[in-house]
């Protein structure tokens, strides 16, 4: 029997592809989301000082994308916030999360298993997002590839490219973190799986879009989860980037001699320093009467 016979993937696909998101995939994303927020220090003290500014930095984990998307496109920033169920659903979800009587809710949904089928569900969530990203930005400029690139980009991983301004309404500044200066692996692969939807969405890659998200979705489920599950930060991308990048990009090598020659000359620069001056025999008398005063203290 063949493989094709056994499993037909076009089917399954076609029905992965039509599931509805709303109410449970969004709860799953908002759930995260905030879990995430409430990890960042000085959260959950923000929370109790000032209800209003908590609730607007959970409103850009969970939105983020979708107000950075709008602001690309030049269209209304808050549009997406004229949808109700989900706004009350994600506030809801906040409210829990932080004020829950006993934190019952939080210990409930950070309980590792159980969050593990969270991280799952909103990996479903973050490739739809990307693929509908992809597909609006398509269907106002047809040929804008590096548009289309964009949008879908920041569909999948705005809440991130959003994070130094959301750090702003917490009161802390954190230039360093720079999601594009030091890109996490969400980002990575939202920026690399945008590149795939437009290439589908402009046929010249020859796959549907119903197969696209279902193998993209898995490939993002089964990383995400693994990273989740051993408290991992590498990315499965660093042994093909430390590959590529050398030969497209040059290596960092000169810039390291360059500092290796940089701390040598200090070296030998403060070798040829002249000898500190010998201190004189009042001064010296002077440091032992101290010395003995403090003795007999």
């Amino acid at each position: 029997m063949e493989l094709a016979g056994a499993l037909p993937v076009a089917e399954l696909a076609a029905a992965f592809a039509a599931l509805p998101v709303f109410p449970l995939f969004d709860a799953a994303y908002f759930i995260v989301s905030v879990l995430y927020l409430k990890y960042e220090p000085g959260a959950v003290e923000m929370s109790r000082k000032s209800p209003f500014a908590s609730w607007l930095c959970a409103m850009l984990h969970c939105f983020g994308s979708y107000i950075l998307a709008d602001l690309l496109l030049g269209e209304s920033p808050i549009h997406y916030f004229s949808n109700n169920s989900s706004v009350i659903l994600a506030t809801a979800v906040w409210y829990l999360i932080f004020f829950c009587p006993m934190n019952l809710f939080y210990k409930c949904v950070s309980f590792l298993p159980l969050k593990l089928i969270f991280v799952a569900m909103k990996e479903v969530v973050r490739v739809r997002k990307i693929a509908a990203g992809v597909h609006h930005a398509h269907h106002l400029y047809h040929h804008g590839w590096f548009i289309m690139m964009a949008t879908g980009w920041v569909k999948g991983s705005g809440v991130a490219l959003l994070s130094n301004f959301e750090q702003l309404l917490r009161g802390v500044w954190k230039p360093e973190t720079n999601e594009i200066l030091h890109m996490s692996f969400p980002t990575k692969a939202s920026l690399y799986g945008t590149v795939l939807f437009t290439l589908q969405q402009t046929h010249w890659l020859p796959v549907s879009e119903a197969n696209l998200i279902f193998f993209f979705t898995m490939f993002m489920i089964v990383c995400k989860v693994f990273m989740t599950a051993t408290h991992s930060h590498a990315s499965p991308f660093a042994p093909l980037e430390s590959c590529l990048c050398p030969v497209f990009f040059g290596s960092i090598s000169s810039g390291h001699t360059s500092h290796h020659h940089d701390q040598h000359g200090a070296s030998q620069e403060a070798s040829h320093l002249p000898p500190p001056a010998a201190k004189s025999k009042e001064e010296l008398n002077e440091g032992t009467r101290k010395r003995k005063a403090k003795k007999a203290e």
